[in-house]
């Protein structure tokens, strides 16, 4: 810590890369220290946009090994390709920085425990980046699961319609292969639709069974799935994810109990129908308009710099409290165990189990 401040560095100059810059910059207690990419023009770049003002204030590494060495260094955002974040990540641990990941925490089974019990090990906080946790709207609706207002959930599904070029996929080499991608359009674009249903019904998926196939694009991984979903509270569910609707649609989740039915686009309430009684028929209303706080802020909003400044603050305020981040390790993985189970299901052409850690 130096100044009052805790020194972050980032990992990968990529695109999401400025989403933790510009997080950083706005949390009163965090300061950018270096970055690191293998590309080497791209990442000085990218540190010497940072330094703003101050040339040569931002460090550039070209190795990540070195970044996670430098003594001003307390917390490490990972932003490279999906298939490489548990390499960041753990070396973060092992040197004794906290660390931030971008989604998915890791694209493989193993690797997602390697990751969370080096950083156990190490007594180190890691957190994810799963942002649609983060909106008001979305904390009220878990909320109302939890405290079973909607009564033993029947459904939930989720319809995660998105939109990617060829050009897209032509972009940048890892993408749309298994080896750094993980998958497709539930591993890169869906798994935060995925992420998001679990985490609002509250529920982890027992069994599964699914379909995949790269309909459109030519790439290795999928870019269209479809999942029926079998929840341990004995709910169903269904998820549909591609990148081959054009146009691309919002995402949306539809969430239905016995008492009643929430549903979702993007971040926001679309419907909010309940009923009080055992045998009555739910009407619209509108939502509550309170918010329970989740985690180090209630309301997300009051941070200007949106969700990735949000996430960066909560980290910042558990480092200091001692308590876990908002989004946990634990918690991100159960949406790749999800998606690594689909894409079983769809290879082997059967229901599968979902791993559970816990």
């Amino acid at each position: 810590m130096k100044n009052g401040k805790l020194g972050f560095g980032i990992i990968g100059c990529g695109v999401i890369a400025p989403s933790h810059r510009n997080g950083i910059e706005t949390c009163e207690k965090a300061e950018l220290i270096a970055v690191s990419d293998i590309e080497e023009d791209k990442g000085r770049q990218f540190a010497e946009e940072a330094s703003g003002d101050n040339p040569g204030s931002v460090k550039f590494y070209k190795e990540y090994e070195k970044l996670v060495e430098d003594p001003e260094i307390d917390v490490v955002s990972v932003c490279t390709p999906s298939g490489q974040h548990g390499d960041g990540i753990i070396a973060a641990a092992q040197a004794g920085k906290h660390a931030l990941s971008e989604k998915p925490l890791d694209i493989k089974l193993d690797r997602l425990t390697e990751i969370i019990e080096t950083c156990r090990t190490a007594s180190i906080k890691l957190g994810c980046v799963f942002q649609s946790r983060t909106s008001a709207d979305m904390i009220k609706v878990r909320d109302t699961i939890k405290n079973q207002t909607l009564g033993p959930m029947v459904l939930g599904d989720a319809f995660l319609k998105d939109y990617r070029s060829q050009t897209y996929y032509n972009s940048a080499g890892w993408r749309g292969t298994w080896e750094l991608d993980g998958g497709g359009a539930l591993m890169n674009q869906g798994v935060h639709g995925v992420d998001l249903l679990l985490w609002l019904m509250n529920d982890n998926v027992e069994s599964v069974f699914a379909r995949a196939a790269h309909k459109v694009r030519d790439i290795e991984v999928e870019d269209t799935a479809v999942a029926n979903l079998k929840f341990k509270s004995g709910a169903f569910g269904t998820i549909i994810g591609t990148t081959s609707c054009n146009p691309g649609e919002a995402r949306r989740l539809e969430l239905h109990g016995k008492y009643g039915t929430i549903c979702v686009s993007g971040s926001k309430i679309t419907r909010w129908a309940l009923t009080d009684e055992e045998d009555g028929r739910a009407e619209d209303k509108e939502p509550p308009k309170e918010v329970v706080a989740q985690g180090a802020v209630s309301d997300p909003s009051a941070i200007s710099s949106g969700p990735h400044g949000w996430l960066i603050n909560d980290l910042v305020q558990a480092i200091e409290e001692d308590r876990d981040p908002y989004v946990t390790g634990e918690s991100a993985r159960k949406a790749v165990d999800l998606i690594l189970a689909i894409y079983e299901s769809a290879r082997e052409g059967k229901e599968v189990k979902v791993y559970h850690a816990d």
